[in-house]
């Protein structure tokens, strides 16, 4: 278990938290649970309804539909947000590559969060723009390939 300066550096060098003042990350690392899971486990099922994000603090993870792999990501990402913005069937699984430490953050933690201090919610929606757009790059790109 993280002490919660500890949980505020982790959150602090993360893409989506980057920008927000301590006073606020203080709060959001008094919400996020601590969550690890094995190489192998998948921690998000696809279809199953989203309740809460993940940010990874140390690992690896594997965004895959089946057996199709969408993207590898590590430290510092955040994966399932989309969940915390509309609480949907998820689309892909998210399955641990090795060893990976996660926090956990509630909808309901989260809603709270941004009720407060909207800068959050637009992190959250520029982190999602963006790798949309990285989406669309790379089939444009195999799109000209072929």
């Amino acid at each position: 278990m993280l002490l919660t300066i500890e949980k505020v550096i982790v959150l602090k060098q993360a893409e989506v938290f980057s920008v927000l003042p301590d006073h606020v990350l203080a709060y959001v690392a008094s919400i996020v649970e601590e969550v690890y899971v094995r190489p192998g486990e998948t921690f998000i099922h696809k279809g199953d309804i989203g309740d809460c994000m993940y940010l990874i603090v140390q690992g690896t993870v594997l965004v895959h539909d089946g057996d199709r792999a969408i993207v590898q990501m590590g430290k510092g990402q955040t994966v399932g947000e989309l969940a915390v913005l509309d609480p949907e069937p998820r689309v892909a699984s998210v399955t641990a590559v090795e060893e990976t430490h996660l926090f956990r953050i509630e909808k309901e933690a989260f809603d709270e969060v941004m009720a407060d201090h909207p800068e959050v919610a637009r992190e959250v929606i520029r982190v999602l723009c963006q790798r949309l757009r990285g989406v669309s790059r790379s089939k444009e790109t195999r799109r000209s390939a072929d």
